[in-house]
């Protein structure tokens, strides 16, 4: 190994030490002040060693703030986004990827092109449209899109359809395409193409986009804050916005409510990380 080549791996893995202490260290801090009572923090400010850790600001950050009911909406909104903007985006991806049809490549740059549309180019014409759009009783208590879960879930699926499509498309690509010859020859239908050959082998790519919209739509906190005007109906990100304002003096416990919220998506890549690194990963293998 020459003199430049160590140099260069030193250099790099200065730089992944830096990379990961500037990534883990607003964590550790925000940790650090949720674990100390407020009364401590006032007396001695945030920068000082703690005397006392306790979980205290937890408990009074779940119970004060109601955050249970606001985890319930969001998962209300993330759990059919999620599962819709899968089922719709692989649909559409197989008949790019499979069907042979002229408009293949126009519907492809169509779904791609729709994510370079900023959100907030399309607020205005958008609330307008859900005010007028109604909706029944048993989908909005208001009667209307605006105002209810059933409207969050759908501008998140077709926000997130585009590059969910682009992802699966390219991924299907890479499906050798003499399995969907053979299934074919045995007298499956387009249905069953899809749905017991195909999607099968697409399962490590829906788990990486999986483990992504769940953080992307759980997160979400523009649509909510905008389409939303019933702070009970918000879910846990714009809900967090108002615990600032409720107990704006109380940093404390905003920290234990923030990493409280960021629970349910560390759960969700712990679960999925092998599939997801997989996803991410194989088709650049293959083809």
């Amino acid at each position: 190994m020459t003199g430049r080549s160590r140099l260069g791996g030193v250099l790099a893995q200065v730089f992944m030490v830096v990379a990961v202490a500037l990534w883990v260290t607003p964590i550790l801090f925000a940790l650090y002040v949720a674990l100390r009572p407020i009364s401590e923090t006032n007396r001695l400010g945030y920068f000082s060693v703690a005397k006392k850790l306790t979980f205290e600001n937890f408990a009074n950050a779940w119970t004060q703030s109601d955050m249970w009911r606001f985890f319930l909406n969001s998962m209300w909104i993330t759990v059919p986004a999620v599962i819709l903007t899968l089922v719709l985006a692989s649909a559409v991806a197989y008949v790019i990827a499979r069907v042979n049809v002229k408009f293949n490549l126009s519907l492809l740059i169509l779904f791609t092109a729709g994510n370079l549309l900023p959100q907030q180019v399309i607020i205005t014409p958008l609330y307008r449209l859900y005010l007028a759009i109604p909706l029944p009783k048993f989908l909005s208590e208001s009667g209307l899109m605006y105002n209810s879960i059933t409207g969050l879930i759908v501008i998140n699926v077709a926000f997130q359809l585009g590059f969910c499509v682009f992802v699966m498309s390219n991924y299907m690509r890479t499906i050798p395409k003499e399995i969907d010859e053979a299934a074919i020859v045995d007298g499956a239908s387009l249905w069953k193409r899809y749905w017991r050959v195909t999607l099968p082998l697409c399962r490590p790519a829906l788990a990486a986009l999986a483990t992504l919209l769940t953080t992307w739509i759980y997160n979400d906190f523009f649509w909510a804050i905008t389409l939303i005007s019933t702070g009970n109906k918000r879910p846990i990100t714009s809900a967090l916005a108002n615990l600032q304002g409720q107990f704006v003096a109380n940093q404390n416990m905003i920290a234990a409510a923030a990493l409280l919220a960021a629970i349910p998506t560390l759960v969700v890549f712990i679960l999925l990380q092998k599939q997801f690194i997989r996803g991410l990963t194989l088709g650049a293998t293959k083809g």
